[in-house]
C-alpha cells in the first residue's frame, strides 16, 4: 500500500467510523413481533453496501482532519503543511515517506524535502483526495 492510499484510508476510514457511530448498524433489521412456532420468521435481505459511503456522497475532509489535529494534542496546520497533515493522521511524515508520496503523485522537482516540494505535495494531495471522493475546501484546490 502506497503513502497516498494510507492517507486516503486514514481519512476515509475515520469518516466511515464516524458514520457507523451516528447511524444504526449496517444490516440491522427491526426485531419482528413474536411469531408462532408453526411459521418461521421471514428473512429480509440486506443490500451489501448499506451505510457505506458512495461516490455520490463525498467524504468531507476538513472536519475529519480538524478532529485528528484536536485528538493529536499538537499544534498542527494541516491546511498548509503536508508534514502536519501526515502527523495529524499518525502517519510517517519523514523525508523518505514524503519522497515516496512525491513519486506516487508525479513530482518532477528535486526530491530534497524543500518548501517547494512540500507545498507541491500538499496541493497535489488535496487534488487527488478530491478526485477520489473527498470533499476538499475550495481554497485548497487551486
Amino acid at each position: 500500500m502506497g503513502i497516498f492510499d494510507k492517507i486516503k484510508n486514514a481519512i476515509f476510514g475515520r469518516a466511515e467510523a464516524a458514520d457507523v457511530k451516528t447511524t444504526p448498524a449496517a444490516g440491522a433489521a427491526p426485531t419482528p413481533p413474536a411469531a408462532s412456532a408453526a411459521a418461521p420468521a421471514p428473512v429480509t435481505p440486506v443490500p451489501p453496501q448499506a451505510g457505506a459511503p458512495t461516490p455520490s456522497s463525498p467524504i468531507d475532509v476538513a472536519p475529519i482532519l480538524n478532529d485528528a489535529v484536536a485528538k493529536s494534542g499538537q499544534k498542527l496546520d494541516w491546511r498548509k503543511s503536508i508534514v502536519d497533515l501526515m502527523k495529524a493522521l499518525d502517519l510517517d511524515s519523514s523525508l523518505a515517506a514524503r519522497k515516496e508520496l512525491a513519486d506516487e503523485l508525479g513530482y518532477t522537482g528535486a526530491n530534497d524535502g524543500s518548501a517547494e516540494m512540500n507545498i507541491w505535495l500538499h496541493k497535489a494531495l488535496m487534488k487527488k483526495l478530491s478526485e477520489n471522493g473527498g470533499k476538499v475546501p475550495a481554497e485548497l484546490l487551486d
